[in-house]
């Protein structure tokens, strides 16, 4: 890191602490006492407004005043940014109706001449293909801000093959695969982990229902912490393909996992008897990268289930 690269985390650092010793920025920074002295002094020659506190206890301190000037960011910066609004066009449905031509064009104002040049040379050589693409539905911003906010909601859900219902749910984590975008959520009636698909969500309106204990805590990665197999549950075995490791781990889901013994990986879990058709389509999806060891009868239901979609030819 230059010296321009140090000073300007460091600037953001002191008005991050608003007041901090030496010792602190030494350590932050791997700087020596001398160094540190000497940043110090280039900080407030730039007019960053700090004033020393002597005796036990001092430091350096920032007036109450002061505010953090523009953040600027180098070449390299600016060019992951900018394409990592563009990867948000290969998405169908943007989340937030926001206009991503208006943030473009806003982006570009910004950038020298220089650099509006080389974002061109780049735009017309770089892609962002998804092989699906992914459905939000109408409601993935209520969604989304219950989740971060910790709100209740009751929501109209629209399952496969049954008539709609309604649900109270506290939303925990919303993300996109597998051609559609998901909700993870706690079931407040059913006191139950569940997953919804967001574009079978009909209806969403706030709910009084209080809040799930320790919502703070949840995300992404607590799935498999709050998924509990019920008594009807159907536990599963298959062989795996090691060519297709990476591929399967991309895929799991909570109820999965991917274990090595004795040399071989094998794909183990359980789901409730009314998530067959899914695990029909997901075994069918890996083809022969899965090869179903127990139980037998998930065996014979793949066989039909391929069996039907030649007869559909």
């Amino acid at each position: 890191m230059t010296k321009a690269e140090r000073l300007g985390v460091m600037q953001r650092f002191v008005y991050r602490k608003r007041r901090f010793t030496l010792r602190e920025l030494m350590d932050e920074f791997g700087i020596s006492r001398s160094t540190a002295l000497r940043d110090v002094a280039s900080l407030e020659e730039i007019g960053l407004p700090l004033y020393a506190e002597h005796g036990r206890g001092g430091g350096y301190r920032l007036l109450e005043t002061a505010s953090l000037p523009p953040v600027s960011f180098n070449d390299r910066e600016l060019l992951a940014l900018y394409f990592a609004m563009q990867a948000l066009r290969s998405f169908s449905g943007e989340p937030f109706n926001v206009s991503l031509q208006a943030i473009d064009a806003k982006f570009l104002d910004i950038l020298s001449p220089e650099q509006r040049e080389e974002i061109e040379r780049f735009r017309h050589r770089v892609a962002f293909v998804h092989g699906e693409q992914a459905e939000p539905g109408e409601y993935l911003e209520e969604l989304l801000r219950s989740a971060v906010r910790g709100r209740t909601l009751r929501i109209l859900y629209a399952s496969p093959g049954r008539k709609s219902a309604s649900r109270h749910i506290q939303p925990f984590a919303v993300y996109a695969a597998r051609g559609s975008w998901y909700c993870r959520s706690f079931d407040l009636d059913k006191r139950e982990y569940r997953v919804f698909r967001c574009d079978r969500i009909r209806s969403v309106e706030p709910s009084d229902a209080e809040p799930a204990a320790g919502w703070e805590s949840l995300d992404l990665r607590s799935a498999h912490t709050l998924r509990q197999p019920s008594s009807e549950a159907v536990y599963f075995r298959c062989r795996a393909a090691e060519a297709d490791e990476a591929r399967l781990k991309r895929s799991l889901y909570p109820t999965m996992e991917l274990v090595r013994e004795r040399g071989s990986l094998y794909l183990t879990g359980s789901y409730e008897p009314q998530e067959t058709g899914f695990m029909l389509d997901y075994l069918a999806g890996f083809g022969e990268a899965l090869r179903i060891l127990e139980p037998a009868s998930l065996k014979e239901k793949l066989r039909d289930y391929y069996l039907r979609r030649i007869e559909r030819l």
